[in-house]
């Protein structure tokens, strides 16, 4: 049986069901404009989905804010360093960094988004890496974030009160072999995963199956896999893309 095969299958259960099965978009690392960062655009409005950019605040190019047709910007970490101790995952804001500096950095980062880039910044924060303590959940709502994304099905919609977490859970890159895609089969199992686990009550049904991309270090294999999967997806009925706001809505 083709992977994709097994894909649709999945989604046909849902059809059946009269269920919806949501999909939303995150893309790290934006920085600058670049040939990658057009060709993502590019497949953005081929495929007419909403695309969500995570931005790295620090020494940011405000001329990316130029065609953002289709997009929301949110913040991903500040400076997207690591300050974790030699030893441990990497992570921007580690628990061995004093409070008082990260909440200063995220501050910082975070004022630089809203005078850049207004209305298409949206609140949300993204951690390098997908790592963030979670005793700094509480901070971010008092800085003002409404929102926080990793990776991986959320364990509570709301970890904080305030503060809606929307996570992504298919990754097509191999970070740890070679960088580039996975084979079809590994990538088809992680959308199989969260769907079957939001169909059958394992997962939050409400949290929309993410997919998260990486432009910058996309090679051809990367892009083919990428498109394929919205290909698949995008002709299913049972499919629909969200905006970020729109699956923040849903929790209302």
């Amino acid at each position: 049986m083709s992977d994709w095969v097994r894909l649709n299958e999945e989604l046909d259960f849902w059809h059946q069901a009269g269920k919806i099965a949501t999909f939303w978009w995150r893309d790290d690392d934006l920085n600058e404009p670049t040939d990658a960062f057009d060709r993502l655009l590019g497949l953005r409005e081929r495929f007419d989905i909403p695309l969500n950019l995570a931005v790295i605040p620090d020494q940011v190019d405000p001329l990316i804010g130029e065609n953002l047709d289709g997009c929301h910007l949110l913040q991903h970490g500040v400076q997207h360093r690591n300050y974790a101790p030699e030893g441990e995952k990497k992570c921007e804001f580690p628990d061995s960094r004093p409070r008082e500096e990260s909440i200063r950095d995220l501050q910082a980062g975070k004022s630089r988004m809203e005078e850049l880039f207004g209305d298409d910044f949206l609140p949300f924060f993204v951690p390098p890496w997908n790592r963030l303590p979670e005793t700094l959940i509480p901070d971010l709502k008092e800085l003002g974030f409404s929102g926080l994304s990793r990776f991986n099905a959320r364990r509570e919609a709301m970890p904080v009160h305030g503060v809606v977490e929307i996570n992504t859970h298919i990754d097509p890159i191999f970070w740890r072999g070679d960088r580039s895609a996975y084979k079809d089969s590994k990538i088809v199992d992680m959308a199989l995963n969260h769907l079957k686990a939001r169909r059958t009550g394992f997962a939050d049904q409400l949290e929309p199956t993410g997919l998260l991309t990486h432009h910058l270090v996309h090679d051809e294999q990367v892009w083919r896999v990428v498109f394929t999967l919205l290909d698949h997806l995008n002709n299913h009925p049972a499919v629909r893309w969200l905006t970020l706001p729109g699956a923040m809505a849903l929790m209302a």
